[in-house]
């Protein structure tokens, strides 16, 4: 069986899972419990591991460094929240979502507290370059949303404003999560920003993966039903390449059924074979291995360590993963 990459950071796991319990500090049983729900509902803990493993490239390992690494969790937490409510997901990692268990307001609010909660426990260490990370983060990812939900179910999206959505939505906080770990280090200013590139790249790669994912996975190792972003009038890199490669009558078909208020499983199927045999799967893999093999490059300027090494395989993981 294949060893994990995530194996090398295994007690770092421990301690971050920790800190996630001990760190929600919510005074009130209701949020602690939605918070709680969504914090611990299976996430791979991708954005934490990369912040210690950021700031271990530069010999620091402390208690702070995985309080630190809370703070890029906290705030994917609470995009999730919120997202949910906005698309109206139906599943979220194979269970309800939050909202549909306590309600849109309390899910927003609960959301908020996240936000909060993370940006309080950035501020705590003293360090202004951080907390502008973050503050900076935060608003990308708002962008990000705003900019998703104006430009959905649109075929003709470009590969551009496809970029400038999960620059935004997922890159931004996956960047900031492997930057912030070296500015707590004290890592020279030019590697700290070639660790946000780093981030940035494996980010996108992830989020494209991710598209794949939506018309190639398993149901049961996703925790969601297949076709989803296309249900919720998300236009993906599959897509936006399979409407490139597609004849005009084929566009057209695709266009009328981004116009439907509800996508049936047949229509998601149909579009799904469109995918499939347009060379629209392998386009879109190649953009995430391009990725992946630019944010390589950044991660070989790094100081010399096995850090690195558990870091490469990471990232080539995120090609790999089925889920």
């Amino acid at each position: 069986m294949k060893k994990s990459p995530l194996e090398p950071f295994k007690k770092d796991l421990v301690e971050i899972e920790r800190h996630l319990e001990n760190c929600l500090g919510c005074e009130h049983p209701l949020v602690q419990e939605v918070s709680r729900y969504i914090v611990f509902s299976g996430g791979k803990r991708i954005r934490p591991v990369l912040t210690v493993a950021c700031a271990r490239l530069f010999g620091i390992e402390n208690d702070d460094c995985y309080r630190l690494s809370v703070v890029p969790e906290y705030l994917h937490a609470a995009s999730l929240l919120h997202d949910d409510v906005v698309d109206e997901g139906e599943l979220r990692r194979g269970k309800l979502p939050a909202y549909k268990v306590w309600g849109n307001r309390i899910t927003i609010l609960s959301g908020d507290y996240l936000y909060a909660r993370a940006i309080e426990i950035a501020s705590s260490f003293g360090n202004a370059e951080i907390d502008a990370v973050i503050a900076k983060t935060v608003q990308k990812m708002s962008e990000g949303e705003i900019i998703q939900l104006v430009q959905s179910k649109d075929p003709e999206l470009t590969l551009e404003v496809y970029y400038s959505i999960i620059e935004r939505k997922t890159g931004a906080l996956i960047a900031a999560s492997a930057m912030i770990g070296g500015l707590f280090a004290g890592a020279p200013k030019a590697l700290c920003k070639s660790l946000y590139v780093f981030g940035d790249l494996i980010g996108k790669a992830f989020q494209i993966v991710d598209d794949l994912l939506d018309y190639t996975g398993d149901e049961n190792e996703l925790g969601k039903g297949i076709g989803t972003d296309l249900k919720e009038g998300k236009v993906t890199v599959p897509l936006i390449y399979a409407f490139k490669m597609s004849d005009p009558q084929v566009r057209e078909k695709i266009k009328k059924i981004l116009s439907q208020e509800n996508i049936s499983d047949d229509e998601v199927n149909w579009v799904r074979s469109v995918i499939l045999s347009t060379g629209a799967l392998e386009a879109s893999f190649n953009e995430a291995k391009g990725h992946i093999d630019n944010a390589i490059k950044e991660l070989n300027k790094m100081p010399e360590s096995e850090t690195v090494g558990h870091l490469v395989n990471l990232s080539r993981y995120i090609l790999e993963r089925r889920r």
